[in-house]
Parts: structure tokens; sequence; C-alpha cells
């Protein structure tokens, strides 16, 4: 069923409260394998799940191929609480796009300008967040900002620049906003090639935050992993990919007991599908039906979203997800 990012956020909300914490993997999507994977991993596992699209996604899908592959995900698997999340909106008027071609759930990052890659100032991005929430709420659609810019440039979004998520001014923004979820700043980064060493996450801005906030989804932009058995995979059969390195999933799994609500995943993904396809080339020469090689990626992506959904402890909580589609959240936002 298509729900609202909130309804599947507060799933994890509640359970951090209770002293059960776990996340939502938010994983994003550009095409029919990438989708079908990863609803074959939140059905094996029961998990809620977020599908996210980026407008690079959008500009090379189609948008309307795009959202409507997305849309018969959900209708083949009516069990799967799903949320079509906006990912990177970067204006008022890719944000009402994507709610008039019928996501569930935007983000507008007003950390950065338009251009999604100068870092703005706090009170441009208190302004267009704001902004973005009356309209979206309207229509019951969930919001998530940022506040703090995160390092690395994937997809053309990003500064290359860390700048940390400040607690106290996340308190003014969330209150001047009204936000449901605020993406912060604690040290990871976009894209595969994120950190020359090992990660240190500023896990005590999460801690401050969860406190400060307690009823905000926190969420972990920048967080794939970048497994290195991905990596010898895809360098195996002919890939140069010896310098990436991502978040562990040691620190993943400490932000959750910190407090973060919903982690993004992106690379690993590509990486998955990218070492699957090599290596069907290198051991089948002579093929060259897509579908072929396309089925291994669609298993890769599955196995490497599953394991994300154990990891952060998603499994086994489907039907936990209140049915908080766009028409409910309509009513909960305007009453």
């Amino acid at each position: 069923m298509i729900v609202t990012s909130k309804a599947i956020l507060e799933t994890s909300l509640q359970a951090y409260k209770k002293g059960n914490p776990f996340a939502i993997g938010a994983f994003n999507v550009n095409n029919m394998e990438q989708m079908q994977g990863i609803m074959m991993a939140a059905k094996e596992t029961n998990s809620p799940v977020i599908v996210q699209v980026s407008r690079g996604a959008l500009k090379y899908a189609q948008d309307l191929y795009l959202v409507n592959i997305i849309k018969a995900g959900a209708e083949l698997n009516p069990e799967v609480p799903l949320a079509i999340h906006l990912d990177h909106g970067n204006s008022f008027e890719t944000v009402k796009r994507a709610i008039d071609l019928g996501f569930t759930s935007v983000m507008i990052d007003g950390s950065l300008m338009e251009d999604s890659k100068t870092p703005s100032t706090f009170e441009y991005n208190v302004k267009v967040t704001a902004e973005v929430v009356k309209y979206a709420h309207d229509l019951g659609v969930s919001v998530e900002g940022e506040l703090g810019t995160l390092g690395g440039i994937e997809d053309g979004v990003g500064s290359g620049q860390t700048h940390l998520t400040d607690p106290d001014q996340a308190v003014e923004f969330v209150e001047r906003t009204g936000v449901d979820a605020l993406a912060i700043s604690i040290g990871t980064s976009h894209g595969a090639y994120k950190f020359k060493n090992e990660p240190k996450l500023a896990f005590d801005i999460i801690e401050k935050i969860r406190k400060y906030l307690p009823d905000t989804y926190l969420v972990a932009h920048g967080s794939s992993s970048v497994p290195q058995e991905l990596l010898d995979i895809i360098n195996q059969y002919g890939g140069d990919m010896e310098t990436a390195k991502g978040v562990p999933l040691t620190a993943l799994q400490k932000a959750i007991v910190c407090g973060i609500n919903k982690i993004n995943v992106d690379t690993d993904i590509r990486l998955a599908a990218t070492g699957a396809i090599r290596q069907f080339f290198v051991e089948n020469p002579k093929a060259f039906d897509p579908r072929e090689y396309n089925t291994v990626a669609r298993k890769a992506i599955a196995a490497e979203v599953k394991k994300r959904m154990e990891v952060f402890g998603t499994a086994g909580h489907r039907d936990e997800v209140p049915n908080w589609g766009l028409a409910e959240m309509k009513k909960q936002y305007n009453s």
C-alpha cells in the first residue's frame, strides 16, 4: 500500500521511544530492475520501505515512466507499506511537480541554493522550506528538510563542503518550518568516494538533536557503506574502484541507537548491480540479451537491500505501519 513517509517513520520513532530502535532504509530508484529488487527484499523481510527518486533519476527515466514503475511495484506488492519520496528537491517548482506526479513525501533541500551546489543561508533555508511545508501539508504530503551540508557530490547535488548541524539551530529550524523529518549533517558524505580513512560520525550531535526534538524524524544522508566485497567483484571483473570507502554498517547501527530514523542508500545499490553485470559479461562474453544481465543485476540489488533491511532492524515491522495515505494525512495536518 502507498502511504506517506510519516506513516513509516512513525513506527521507527515509536520503537526508539520504547527502547527498541530501528531505522527505515530509503533506497534510490532509477529504473525497473532497481524497483523490482527493492520490492523483492521488502517482501522477503516483511519490511516497510521508502523509495526515493532524485531529480537526476526523473530526468534520466522521464518522470512518468519512473513514477509508474514505482506505482506498479506497489500494486504488485500491496502488503508492503511504501512511500514515494522526492530526494533533494531544489525548488518549490520541483516539489510541486513531484506532488502532481503522486509522490507522498518530498524533500526540499534549502541547505543549498537552487543550483544544488552553493551553500545557502539559514534564513533562506527556513523561507523555502516553510513555503514547501505549507503547500505539501495542505495536500497530505510529508516533508523532509535539511540543515547543515554533507561532503561529497552525487547526482549533481552537493557543495563538497561539510558543515555539521548545530543542535540549537535545528530546534529553531523545525519550529519555524514545521518539517516532519530533518536530514542532519553528522559526518557522512555523498557518493562512493566518501572518505580516505575510517569515517568519524558525530554521534553526540545525533543524541543532542534527538533530545531537543523528540518528535521529529531524523535522517542520515550519504550513508552507503560501499561494501568491500562489492568493490572486489567490480575490480576483479575490469573495474577500477580501489579507493572507494563508505560508512561502516556498525557506525550506522550506532547512529540508529542514538536516534536516526531514516537512512538513505543509493551507491550500494549501484555497486551491487554494476558488479553483477561486469561478472556476467566476463563469464558470458557472447551474451547480448538485456533480460539476462538485468536479471542478475536485479538479484544482486535485492540481496544488498535485504542486507540493509536486516542490519537497520527494519525487517519484520511491516504490519506496524498505519495506513496513513494522503487523504488521512491531509486531515491530520489540517486538524
